[in-house]
């Protein structure tokens, strides 16, 4: 197959990728407009009229944003491609003659440092103009950049050694480099999983062990209720960069912990924050961490096998402007220029995900009952401005969890 056909066909699967994510916010955009003038039964009593407006402008605005992002991230994708930029880029480096392996990393940095400069535009409009306009920012100017520097120099005190064992191995296993590849990719993600929770997250935010009170008591109760032993539970200082609430379970063996966010506590009672408890245990005890972790390398294999393929396959490279095929052409065209081949893979894993939702909810309902877990829910959902009406098609190709009115009904079925 030619260079030529290969591109054209890449710019076919890229605007078919475009238009269907065009089309989906614009279907969200009119189900919820038409959906406005009438709050929703299962929430009647629960969000006022003026919240729901609210919710209702938020989407609508969130989802125009999106529309608009997206159209000028895919024009800034096909000008690198369209251009020749990728292989301009790998030959300029070539002339300062840097060792191999520098030369190498060097490139991957300097395609993820475009596409970071890029994106800052439209990470300062949404968090200071779209999150501000409603009240969700907390965040300031001084943060915001403090952020991006933090990330820059972790991305790359982590990913410069383990990118140069990754093309050490290629250089030195021959055709089996892309099983060592995979093995180191393994290892770090177990890496990860220690080092998050005890290394990275404290950089951004403070940790704080959850105070001697009714509310530990009661939480620690329940864990040995569930034959879960928590280590600690930490207040995470969410509060300093946005009013949205959360919680979530990090970490495996002795250093899994459960975080909860400090606008959480404020938000929701000890029945509620107990049910939200209650769910994150069921993910773990339910194993979801262990397969999801186990389904993600699952993928990481098939992926490391088929660039085995790739790599053999020179006019693939010379489509994107490469002389010929390199193993750090294959990752960066992997990691910013795959999506038209793989985006309907998207909605397989949401749909994974949302079953172990509705079975961590269903363990938090068994152990708790109903009310706590639905309560949180709803307060939530009213406090974040979450979607209440979103298009079935836009809620199943993008949403990681079931819809608020999706959850809310399994939870009033659930018998024990």
């Amino acid at each position: 197959m030619k260079p030529g056909i290969i591109l054209v066909i890449y710019v076919i699967l890229f605007s078919l990728e475009f238009a269907w994510e065009t089309l989906l916010s614009l279907l969200n955009i009119g189900h919820v407009g038409r959906n406005k003038s009438k709050i929703p039964t299962y929430i009647l009593g629960i969000v006022d009229r003026g919240t729901y407006d609210l919710s209702v402008d938020y989407t609508l605005l969130k989802n125009r944003y999106s529309i608009v992002a997206g159209f000028f991230s895919s024009m800034f994708v096909l000008i690198i491609v369209l251009s020749g930029f990728l292989g301009d880029l790998d030959r300029w480096l070539l002339k300062f003659s840097f060792e191999p392996y520098i030369h190498r990393i060097l490139y991957v940095y300097a395609i993820a440092f475009l596409f970071q400069v890029f994106s800052l535009p439209f990470a300062f409009y949404s968090q200071f103009f779209l999150e501000e306009k409603f009240g969700f920012n907390k965040m300031t100017l001084g943060l915001f950049v403090k952020d991006i520097v933090k990330g820059l120099v972790i991305s790359l005190v982590i990913l410069t050694p383990l990118l140069f064992l990754m093309f050490f191995l290629v250089d030195q296993t021959g055709g089996l480099w892309w099983l060592y590849a995979f093995g180191v990719y393994v290892a770090f993600q177990f890496l990860m999983v220690f080092l998050f929770p005890q290394v990275i997250a404290p950089l951004f935010n403070k940790f704080t062990p959850l105070a001697d009170g009714p509310l530990r008591e009661k939480i620690f109760g329940l864990s040995r209720r569930l034959d879960f032993q928590i280590n600690n539970i930490f207040v995470m200082d969410g509060s300093k960069r946005s009013t949205h609430s959360n919680a979530y379970f990090t970490g495996i063996g002795r250093v899994k912990r459960i975080v909860l966010f400090d606008t959480l506590i404020k938000l929701l009672n000890e029945e509620e924050l107990l049910g939200v408890i209650a769910h994150e245990v069921g993910h773990y005890k339910k194993r979801h961490n262990k397969l999801s972790m186990a389904f993600s390398f699952i993928t990481a294999f098939i992926v490391f096998f088929i660039l085995s393929r790739i790599i053999e396959f020179p006019p693939l490279f010379e489509a994107f402007g490469y002389v010929k095929p390199s193993y750090y052409a294959v990752l960066v065209l992997l990691l910013y220029f795959s999506s038209p081949v793989t985006f309907l893979i998207g909605p397989l894993v949401s749909v994974f995900s949302r079953k172990m939702e509705y079975s961590a909810d269903r363990f938090a309902v068994k152990y708790t009952g109903k009310d706590g877990l639905k309560k949180a829910l709803l307060s939530l959902s009213r406090e974040n401005l979450t979607n209440f009406t979103p298009h079935p098609w836009f809620s199943f190709y993008h949403y990681s969890h079931p819809t608020l009115a999706e959850r809310i009904s399994a939870i009033e079925k659930y018998k024990f």
